[in-house]
């Protein structure tokens, strides 16, 4: 298993949860790939959850970028706490998310 982000291309992020990327393969063929990040990722009062869910259901403002010299995979949002006031959040996809043989694995 590798970093997701540095043995694929095309990395995005589609209607505000879903991961895709055409992801490098052991034998070096490319996958298209894609994982749903609701099934791992949940708002804990306006945070980012790792082993939550849907987190997508009170979020807005949904993007993702690599960004800094060590190409961090970043998904950022604003997410509702439980005031119901909306805060701006981040999370490192790179911390749970792998390539496993062309196929992105939660770790």
């Amino acid at each position: 298993m590798s970093n997701f982000y540095a043995s694929s291309q095309d990395i995005r992020v589609d209607d505000g949860h879903i991961l895709r990327a055409r992801l490098r393969a052991e034998d070096g063929g490319e996958i298209d790939s894609e994982v749903d990040l609701n099934q791992f990722i949940g708002n804990d009062n306006g945070r980012f959850e790792w082993g939550g869910v849907n987190f997508s259901e009170t979020a807005r403002d949904v993007s993702f970028s690599i960004e800094g010299g060590d190409s961090v995979p970043v998904l950022r949002a604003e997410l509702q706490n439980l005031d119901g006031e909306w805060v701006g959040a981040d999370i490192n996809l790179g911390e749970r998310i792998s390539n496993d043989n062309g196929q992105f694995r939660f770790i």
